[in-house]
């Protein structure tokens, strides 16, 4: 009896303790069934997810839009626990500015797929109303590749192709009979206007003197030229292709043929979003980056352009779309080429990776045409923006291995069609080579 009594004095546990520890088992049990029915379904599982399922982001018709479009057909957004996203057609790139200027509180937007210098525009208050700084950050690339410059088919006799300079004695003539020869591009000192700006200088031509740069939103260049608008434009794809098909005018270089693999659109979100919502930030970030490589894959190139030609998205016949998502390129003067590695990339060869030093590129491309300033904190500002690290961090969150990310944030030495070297470690030597420019 002695030894019951201590192993129960030990255990602390007699027969009347057991039944009442049960009793309040049963009751906590009750008490969280109560709690759990007080909630939502899903409110515990959504604690460890994102801070909000809701994100709106902007986009332009153009094919380097698609992974944000493809996230949303494929309800990649949704696996991640962004269940609200909407993708909303902008009409222009200064309409896509004014919308992340307001944000999504406003009725304006989130992020967007943008032109890759403008989330410093924006950031730095260069190009908004009452030049107000609004930051951002840009997660991500869209894309590498993919964009061409097109000229009317009343200019095809010139030959000019990749060489632009049989086009100066062409827009001489027109000047001197009175008439201003125009080159348009989608946005001040956005892509399509640098790539327009290095063709034309490359081949003698002075952007700032010899011809007008005009802005046309992406959808309308091929009715404007249509209507004789302007003499050439740059512009991203099904734009250049639609062009041809239709018989306006023919593509001089694409402009892989400038800089292969160069970098184009970027997926730039509101910073203020992004800090409030670093969780939601990754899924978007995880849904985007899966998109990209699901729209990369050649055996989708069908089902993508069937998908982006759709009325809500592009309104565009797929006719126009697959064939340069493809590497088939009918430059519309007898030229035809089939090279998938000249193609829009949106996954291979870290297309969706955003390389720092790219956007020094950018940047420097902008002191060039008097766009930013000369003394500007380059180093500074690209710290700011670009978030190379929340790139790898979503890029590990959907399983890519250590041994297939980009060793460092710069790509090194970039080597242009006419023999232009522009080094990372010294962009002031690559300005100073460069004949034709506006800063002294």
């Amino acid at each position: 009896r002695a030894n019951m009594a201590t192993k129960k004095a030990n255990s602390g546990l007699g027969r009347r303790d057991i039944l009442k520890n049960a009793g309040s088992v049963a009751a906590t049990a009750a008490l969280m069934s109560a709690v759990r029915a007080s909630f939502p379904a899903g409110a515990f599982a959504q604690a460890a997810g994102p801070e909000t399922n809701k994100v709106t982001l902007g986009f332009i018709a153009l094919t380097d839009s698609s992974p944000l479009i493809v996230a949303k057909e494929k309800k990649l957004y949704d696996k991640y626990g962004i269940t609200d996203a909407n993708v909303t057609k902008q009409a222009s790139w200064g309409t896509t500015r004014d919308n992340i200027v307001l944000g999504s509180g406003s009725g304006g937007i989130d992020g967007a797929h943008i032109l890759t210098p403008k989330p410093y525009q924006i950031s730095l208050g260069l190009t908004t109303p009452e030049n107000k700084p609004v930051p951002m950050y840009i997660l991500s690339r869209l894309n590498t590749n993919g964009q061409a410059i097109s000229v009317a088919k009343d200019l095809m006799a010139t030959g000019a192709k990749l060489d632009s300079s049989p086009l100066k004695a062409a827009f001489a003539k027109m000047k001197a009979a009175g008439k201003d020869p125009k080159c348009a591009m989608t946005f001040r000192g956005g892509t399509h206007d640098v790539w327009i700006r290095y063709w034309l200088a490359a081949g003698g031509i002075d952007p700032e003197k010899d011809v007008s740069t005009i802005v046309v939103p992406p959808p309308q260049m091929v009715a404007n030229m249509k209507v004789g608008s302007m003499e050439a434009f740059c512009v991203g794809e099904p734009w250049n292709e639609q062009l041809v098909n239709q018989g306006i005018g023919y593509s001089a270089c694409t402009t892989g043929d400038l800089w292969k693999n160069h970098p184009e659109k970027s997926l730039g979100v509101r910073a203020d979003w992004v800090d409030k919502n670093p969780k939601a930030a990754k899924a978007v970030l995880q849904a985007v980056l899966e998109a990209a490589q699901w729209c990369d894959k050649l055996e989708n190139a069908k089902e993508l352009s069937d998908i982006v030609g759709k009325r809500q998205w592009f309104n565009c016949p797929p006719a126009d779309i697959i064939n340069r998502i493809e590497g088939k390129v009918n430059y519309g003067d007898g030229r035809k080429i089939d090279n998938r590695d000249l193609s829009m990339k949106f996954w291979r060869d870290h297309a969706s990776y955003p390389y720092q030093s790219h956007e020094l590129w950018f940047l420097t491309e902008n002191q060039r045409w008097g766009m930013m300033a000369a003394d500007l904190d380059t180093k500074a500002i690209i710290a700011k923006v670009n978030r190379e690290d929340l790139w790898r961090e979503a890029a590990k969150g959907i399983g890519v291995a250590d041994k297939d990310m980009p060793v460092g944030t710069s790509r090194g030495k970039e080597t242009f069609f006419d023999g232009k070297v522009f080094d990372p470690a010294d962009p002031k030597a690559y300005l100073t080579s460069l004949q034709i420019k506006k800063v002294a």
